[in-house]
C-alpha cells in the first residue's frame, strides 16, 4: 500500500529499497508473478496503462478495498502469530545412528562456523543499509541478528554436551523396528 499506485518496476524498486528480502521469504524477482496472482484474487487492479519515453507500456496497479482489508488482516496476524519453523538439524540429531556418530561433532562445528559467517555477513549488510532504514526497520533487522546469535549459542551448548549425549545414545536393535 506504501507509495500508492505504481507499475511493477516501481514496485520492484520499492521492494529493493525497503530490503523486503531481509524479513521475509519474498524474492524481489518473483514480483511480477505475484502481481498477476494478486490481480486474479482481486487484491489489486489495473488502474491504467502508461508509456513514458522509449519504455514499453506499463500497467499501473492500485490496491482494492479487498486488498486493503487483506493487508490489514495480514499485518494483524503477523503481529499476533508466533512462528517456529522446523529445523532439519533437530530431526537429524534425534535419528542418529549410534554406529555413525564420529563425524557429528565436526558437522556441528561446521554449522557453527556457517552460522557465524551468516551473522557476520548479516551484520555487515545491516551496517551498510542502516542509514536507509526507518527506526522500526532497524529494530526488525536486529531481530534476525538476535535469532542468529541464539542459534549459535544453542549449537555451541550442543557441541559441548555432544560427547556425553553420543555416549549415552543406545544402540537400536534392527529386530525391534
Amino acid at each position: 500500500e506504501q507509495g500508492g499506485e505504481m507499475h511493477g518496476h516501481q514496485l520492484r524498486q520499492l521492494a529493493e529499497r525497503d530490503h523486503v528480502q531481509i524479513g521475509t521469504d519474498i524474492s524481489v524477482g518473483a514480483l511480477y508473478g505475484a502481481l498477476k496472482r494478486l490481480a486474479a484474487e482481486d487484491l489489486i487492479h489495473e488502474v491504467r496503462t502508461e508509456r513514458m519515453g522509449g519504455y514499453p507500456e506499463r500497467q499501473i496497479w492500485g490496491i482494492t478495498k479487498t486488498g486493503r482489508e487483506a493487508l490489514a488482516g495480514l499485518r494483524h496476524d503477523a503481529l499476533r502469530e508466533i512462528v517456529l519453523r522446523a529445523d532439519p538439524v533437530d530431526i537429524a540429531l534425534s535419528c542418529l545412528d549410534p554406529g555413525d556418530t564420529a563425524s557429528v561433532p565436526a558437522l556441528i562445528a561446521e554449522r557453527i562456523a556457517g552460522l557465524r559467517a551468516t551473522l557476520a555477513e548479516s551484520e555487515a549488510h545491516h551496517e551498510r543499509i542502516a542509514v536507509h532504514l526507518t527506526p522500526l526497520e532497524r529494530v526488525v533487522v536486529t531481530h534476525r541478528t538476535a535469532k542468529l546469535r541464539a542459534d549459535i549459542a544453542w549449537h555451541e551448548d550442543l557441541l559441548a554436551l555432544l560427547p556425553g549425549l553420543l555416549a549415552a545414545t543406545p544402540s537400536k536393535d534392527p529386530a525391534q523396528d
